[in-house]
């Protein structure tokens, strides 16, 4: 196995899955400017998959391009979190994801920007100020949703409830990550756990929110293991390069 390869590829399918998830939502959302804010963080995400997939495909060394990972990998192939590929649901459901996520990836970028692989450090140099928008923007509508009326106080705890059991995959470790630490490549998981409790801890009680009880979290998107959900993701994103096959413009 590719070590480095396999390591970029989780990090960029976060980026390009969510991106989708995102885009899906472009038209859509509850007034003009958070619809715009919306298509503009999937804008980063994308960007920074692209970027991504462009070193994995030279460290892979086969002849392949950004596209050819992007849009010719199975299900199984990709290793994404589970959490960037649930549903967007309502608004509130949207921002606890984008959430959850945020309070993971702002924190791995910044300790990401100390790697000594050149790419993914000049990745994270170039997209932590990205992330940290994006961080604030979901805690600052996770807030407003929560400590607002009834109706989206209920909505936005139950989808606390709902996507809870996704957020703590990100922190468990294995042998990949393990990798990473020892060659000075990525993130040591438990350095930004801290991090990404504190946040969420605050951000939940800002809110009037409560955080589940249940500490059980569902894991195996790293491993290739998904939901229903991704599936029918690449149906739809991978259409037009599965159809009509080398296609070009």
């Amino acid at each position: 196995m590719n070590n480095l390869f396999e390591y970029t590829l989780r990090i960029a399918d976060n980026a390009l899955i969510l991106g989708h998830r995102l885009s899906e939502l472009c038209g859509h959302g509850p007034v003009l400017e958070q619809d715009i804010a919306v298509t503009n963080i999937a804008l980063d995400l994308v960007g920074q998959a692209r970027t991504l997939y462009q070193y994995a495909a030279e460290v892979q060394n086969q002849g392949k391009t950004e596209d050819d990972i992007a849009y010719l990998r199975d299900v199984y192939d990709f290793k994404n979190l589970l959490l960037v590929e649930q549903p967007n649901g309502d608004f509130a459901h949207t921002i606890v994801r984008q959430f959850f996520f945020s309070a993971f990836q702002y924190p791995y970028f910044q300790k990401m920007a100390y790697s000594n692989d050149d790419i993914l450090r000049g990745v994270a140099e170039k997209a932590v100020k990205e992330l940290a928008y994006h961080l604030r923007w979901s805690s600052e509508w996770l807030i407003r949703l929560g400590d607002g009326t009834a109706e989206s106080h209920q909505r936005a705890q139950k989808a606390v409830d709902n996507l809870w059991t996704y957020a703590g995959e990100a922190f468990i470790a294995d042998e990949l990550d393990n990798w990473a630490i020892t060659e000075g490549v990525g993130v040591a998981l438990e350095n930004i756990k801290t991090s990404f409790d504190k946040t969420v801890n605050d951000v939940l009680a800002e809110a009037t929110l409560s955080k589940p009880s249940d500490l059980y979290m569902q894991k195996g998107g790293k491993k290739g293991q998904h939901t229903e959900y991704l599936g029918y993701i690449l149906a739809e994103m991978q259409f037009m390069q599965r159809a009509y096959p080398n296609m070009a413009w």
